[in-house]
């Protein structure tokens, strides 16, 4: 069933926190970049028990962040029990704060590329993640080709997270071989969990 949320943001803070599960309360640095936009707590708490509803048991989800920023949401994916993740970022000094970040929390089950997010995951394999996270920087129209690059990657009964400054047509994701499972708003940020559309 779908359903819409609405949630007051904020200015983005130097710093978020880790929400839930085993990092739960450690800080993640924010990078002061014009193109980055932390994903708040208050919409992460929602996404995540939007998570917790589809997915009781994380443990056996493979997760995917094409556009990591501050990584986040992977790291949070992470925290709650996931056993692999991969965050994808091409920013120099983002990538290295990512690192040093799995280092500091000795994430091992967290897997940094620096890289072109469309370009990497076009190497890897089709239906390979459970959870994928789309997010990429507004000013560049990079939303359809990653949403086509996430349906390709998604498997069967995964979910897909998309942030977007308005909302998502659903004729143009049913295109894409997508549905909407839930909606939410954030200030200017719409988001949105999305599913395989059943054929």
């Amino acid at each position: 069933m779908k359903t819409a949320v609405s949630l007051r943001l904020t200015r983005a803070p130097n710093r978020i926190r880790i929400i839930g599960g085993r990092y739960r309360r450690r800080w993640i640095p924010v990078t002061d970049r014009v193109q980055l936009r932390p994903t708040p707590d208050r919409v992460r708490e929602t996404l995540f028990n939007w998570l917790a509803h589809l997915y009781p048991d994380p443990a056996p989800l493979r997760g995917l962040d094409l556009f990591a920023g501050t990584g986040a949401l992977g790291f949070e994916l992470a925290s709650r029990g996931a056993q692999r993740v991969v965050l994808i970022e091409h920013d120099v000094a983002l990538v290295a704060a990512l690192i040093a970040l799995r280092e500091r929390l000795g994430a091992s089950e967290v897997q940094v590329i620096r890289g072109d997010a469309i370009e990497v995951a076009g190497g890897l394999p089709s239906a390979a993640f459970d959870v994928i996270f789309v997010d990429p920087p507004y000013e560049v129209p990079l939303l359809r080709p990653a949403l086509a690059t996430a349906r390709r990657l998604l498997a069967a009964g995964g979910a897909i997270y998309a942030e977007a400054p308005t909302v998502l047509p659903e004729a143009d994701l049913r295109a894409q071989g997508l549905q909407v499972l839930r909606t939410g708003r954030a200030g200017r940020v719409h988001f949105h969990l999305l599913a395989a559309h059943p054929p």
